[in-house]
């Protein structure tokens, strides 16, 4: 079921959430904060083992939207976001549920930035804070604290869409509609690897399989229904491999091991709602309706746990 409500909103949103090689061993999708109607900092929680709906596990340490999630093997972490302008990083567990707690910052206030991480460190790439940027930046998991500036995108960009292979990063879409990819391994810029099917590709979700990368919706004409999927293995374009429930923008992702998810966003014709979509990353095809998120959100932080 779908519920539509709302209002659109101007300032953008975090599209991106990654994962070493998929969802791993992730048994949960979660989303963090977004906008509602105004800014909420709720936490919510959806089974990747049963279809269904999602429930309130916790709270954000204020509410905020336009942040990019990471996942760590025990937490979620939400950076950055807007209203008011963050630069905080928020980190709550995955076990229990329960409230996130301020744990460092990013190196300025940032939003509309794309989330990755490796098995040790969550990284934030591009954005925007009183300009447009293309930093990447990297904060530990192992040990709480600031985020560092490791290197750059190849053009300042936001509204762009984040995976996360077992060895490298990736920023997709966004203005110019490329692929790149930055190592895990050795902290440096991103290099060019291929590109979307339309050349501006804005407000794009992410998720990843063990083997391929995901781009889905978008607010560009014909293109926004589209689930879009790139190689791990050999740089190159992403190709068209089916369709969401209807033309979308402004979700967020989450990774299963098994499947690809898109919650929220904004549906044309619709406004904003409240569903939740899967599809299958064994076989290439559409996505169904699975389940709602508590009410109709968009511009959120998606993680996987």
């Amino acid at each position: 079921m779908q519920i539509s409500g709302g209002a659109r909103l101007t300032g953008g949103a975090n599209m991106g959430t990654g994962g070493s090689g998929g969802g791993g061993g992730a048994s949960d999708g979660y989303t963090s904060g977004g906008y509602t109607g105004s800014y909420t900092n709720v936490i919510q929680k959806f089974s990747f083992s049963s279809d269904g709906n999602s429930t309130d596990v916790g709270n954000l340490t204020a509410s905020r939207g336009g942040s990019a999630g990471q996942s760590s093997s025990v937490s979620g972490y939400t950076s950055g976001g807007l209203s008011p302008f963050s630069n905080v990083i928020d980190k709550f567990p995955f076990a229990n549920g329960g409230n996130a707690s301020d744990v460092g910052d990013l190196i300025n206030a940032n939003y509309n930035c794309s989330g990755q991480y490796s098995s040790t460190s969550g990284y934030a790439s591009g954005g925007r804070n009183s300009d447009v940027v293309n930093t990447i930046q990297k904060f530990s998991f192992t040990s709480d604290g600031n985020a560092s500036d490791i290197g750059d995108i190849l053009t300042a960009r936001r509204y762009t869409s984040g995976q996360s292979s077992a060895d490298n990063g990736y920023v997709t879409g966004g203005s110019g509609g490329g692929i790149e990819k930055f190592s895990f391994a050795s902290d440096g810029n991103s290099s060019s690897v291929g590109s979307l099917l339309s050349s501006n590709q804005e407000k794009t979700s992410g998720q990843q399989s063990s083997t391929h990368g995901y781009a889905c919706g978008n607010n560009q004409g014909a293109y926004n229904s589209k689930i879009q999927k790139f190689s791990f293995s050999s740089d190159g374009n992403a190709t068209d491999v089916g369709n969401l429930i209807g033309g979308f923008e402004n979700s967020a992702g989450q990774s299963s091991a098994d499947n690809g998810y898109l919650s929220g966003g904004e549906q044309v014709g619709q406004g904003t709602v409240n569903v939740i979509q899967k599809y299958p990353f064994a076989s290439d095809g559409n996505a169904t309706d699975v389940g709602d998120l508590l009410a109709p959100n968009l511009n959120f932080a998606g993680q996987q746990g």
